[in-house]
């Protein structure tokens, strides 16, 4: 019997449909969730939210496929997937984005580079007054 090799980012943790979790689930590997949870999600892989899928809080992982339903604010490092059967409520934050025909999606949009170039200006102080330009001698 061949072996099924695990991802690199570790095994795949999957909760079934029929299962509800209540809390928060913290992961180094990826996961695929086909049951309920209420809490929030924070992983160092990839997330499947599967069809029949509800997850009902936040989400922060590196990739995530959104198949199911989402309401919570969702961060994604690299690529956020909504299929044509997702159903997605709140803010999320991206690196990319693919959006199939039928995907339902109610919320803000940023690119996380723009999120970094906003927080980079508000880190910065504003001068009181432009600095002034220096004067050239007239000969």
């Amino acid at each position: 019997m061949a072996k099924i090799p695990e991802h690199e980012s570790g095994p795949i943790n999957t909760i079934t449909q029929g299962t509800t979790i209540k809390g928060n689930i913290t992961a180094n590997g990826d996961f695929r969730m086909d049951g309920v949870l209420q809490g929030d999600i924070t992983l160092n892989g990839k997330l499947v939210v599967g069809e029949k899928g509800v997850v009902t809080g936040n989400i922060h992982c590196l990739n995530a496929n959104i198949i199911g339903t989402v309401e919570g604010n969702i961060t994604v490092k690299e690529l956020l997937s909504l299929h044509t059967t997702a159903k997605v409520k709140g803010d999320v934050v991206i690196n990319k984005l693919s959006i199939e025909p039928g995907a339902s999606f109610s919320g803000t949009c940023r690119m996380s580079d723009e999120v970094e170039r906003a927080r980079m200006q508000s880190s910065q102080p504003s001068p009181a007054q432009p600095a002034a330009q220096p004067q050239v001698p007239k000969r």
